[in-house]
């Protein structure tokens, strides 16, 4: 992509005093033509590149700019070429990581291990979610509807979206669009969907609002759980709630209170626990999993 290669470029010229139009064009595996509008390009966002020519000649930045050399800190490229690598873990590929030598050519610090933030955003789904994030993407970048089937709580449909953002939140991936079917913006979990497929039809993209996804807006509670946990249940307890979720009791057992957002969900997490937990509260879902498991006691009698 365009916009990498200019970054590179960039990351080049500030680590160097000078290097040459074909020096780059081999390190980015273009034309020599395709240097020069990207140095143009570089000139006309206010980077002062100068150009010279002759045996000693080449592409440089402006001595008087060199002195803001430290617009990337050593640290901050780390966080970059971190946040690159970790897209190579959902993929399969190695273009982050091609663009990431890119990025610290002319130096070796980034490139020796001294790396020490490492993020893996692949999943046991890794195999289904690469071949839908790339086809996204592509959908994203051309404008081009998306049509799939959605598996959803309230049943399976038939979805046609105008994408516009993949998300990785909750860790999960998601995309943001325009739902046609519901005349709306919605976030449709990646897997959830089935046989997507990019459609012919090309849409406008609009300047639309990035969602809101903060735990209050999508999760906003008002089911009020009140447990008690065995002891060793304490581990499953911080993680997923952290340490102050609960009050140990003389017989070590665990006080819960949390708020929950959904009642399916609640059951369900309620049950993973087996029989080291006992609900208290609310008093109807409390009725409603005895009668979960008195079915589930009829189904294995």
């Amino acid at each position: 992509m365009k916009i990498d290669r200019l970054i590179g470029i960039l990351s080049i010229l500030l680590q160097r005093d000078t290097v040459t139009a074909p020096y780059l064009a081999d390190q980015f595996e273009v034309s020599r033509r395709t240097i020069n509008r990207d140095i143009e390009d570089l000139c006309k966002a206010g980077i002062p590149i100068v150009t010279k020519q002759g045996v000693n000649g080449g592409i440089s930045i402006m001595d008087n700019y060199k002195l803001e050399r430290t617009l990337l800190t050593n640290t901050e490229m780390q966080d970059i070429l971190a946040g690159l690598r970790s897209l190579d873990s959902v993929n399969g590929t190695n273009r982050y990581g091609q663009l990431m030598e890119k990025l610290a050519a002319g130096t070796a610090d980034f490139m020796s291990g001294n790396q020490s933030i490492l993020i893996d955003l692949s999943s046991w789904y890794k195999e289904s979610l690469a071949p839908k994030i790339e086809l996204i993407r592509d959908a994203i970048e051309h404008c081009r509807e998306l049509q799939f089937t959605y598996y959803a709580p309230r049943g399976d449909s038939e979805r046609c979206i105008q994408p516009y953002y993949l998300i990785f939140r909750w860790s999960s991936w998601y995309v943001w669009g325009w739902c046609k079917v519901r005349e709306d913006f919605r976030l449709f979990k990646l897997n959830r969907l089935d046989n997507v497929q990019l459609s012919e039809t090309v849409f406008v993209k609009q300047s639309v609002p990035l969602p809101d996804l903060t735990n209050e807006h999508i999760f906003p509670g008002g089911i009020h759980v009140k447990a008690l946990f065995d002891a060793g249940c304490k581990w499953r307890l911080v993680e997923e709630f952290g340490p102050h979720c609960f009050e140990e009791q003389k017989d070590e057992t665990l006080l819960f209170h949390a708020d929950y957002t959904d009642k399916e969900n609640l059951i369900a997490w309620i049950l993973t626990f087996r029989e080291q937990v006992q609900l208290l509260e609310p008093e109807e879902i409390r009725i409603e999993l005895q009668q979960i498991i008195e079915k589930m006691r009829e189904r294995y009698s």
